[in-house]
C-alpha cells in the first residue's frame, strides 16, 4: 500500500510517495499551482496516484506554533477535502510545523545552492511530512 505525501503551498505542491511496504518516503516532484486561478494540480496528482498505485494521501497541515490553525492551515484543510472528493481516497492531515525549515536546514548543511534548493525544497518537505506519518504508524 503506497501513500502519497503533499506539501501544499500557494504556488507549488511538493509530492512524495512511500515504498510499497510503507517504510520510507521519497520526494518525486513539485507541481506548480495557482490558488488565485483555482488551479490546484489535481490532474497531475491524479496521474501520479495511478502511476504509483497510491491508496492514501497525507497532506501537511501547517499549524501555528501554539497549535492553532491559521490561513495556510485552513487552505490545506480545504485542499485535503477537495482531494478526498476528487479521488475517493482517504486523506490524512499531518502536522507539518517546521518541516520546510528543517528541509531548508538540511539542504544548507549539504551546501546546496540557493537556485537548486528552490527546486527541491517542496518535494523534500513533502517527503518529511510523509516520513513523519509513516514513522508514527509503526
Amino acid at each position: 500500500m503506497r501513500m502519497m505525501g503533499l506539501d501544499v503551498g500557494s504556488k507549488t505542491v511538493g509530492v512524495s510517495v512511500s515504498d510499497a511496504l510503507g517504510w520510507t518516503a521519497q520526494g518525486i516532484e513539485t507541481i506548480k499551482i495557482d490558488e488565485e486561478r483555482n488551479e490546484f494540480g489535481f490532474s497531475r496528482i491524479g496521474t501520479l496516484i495511478v502511476e504509483h498505485d497510491v491508496s492514501k494521501i497525507v497532506v501537511g497541515l501547517p499549524k501555528n506554533m501554539n497549535g492553532s490553525i491559521g490561513f495556510r492551515g485552513e487552505a490545506s484543510i480545504h485542499y485535503a477535502k477537495q482531494l478526498e472528493e476528487t479521488f475517493g481516497l482517504p486523506v490524512v492531515l499531518w502536522d507539518e510545523r517546521l518541516t520546510t525549515m528543517a528541509a531548508e536546514r538540511i539542504l544548507l548543511e549539504a551546501d546546496v545552492s540557493r537556485k537548486k534548493r528552490k527546486k527541491v525544497i517542496d518535494k523534500m518537505a513533502a517527503s518529511m511530512i510523509l516520513q513523519g506519518y509513516l514513522d508514527s504508524q509503526k
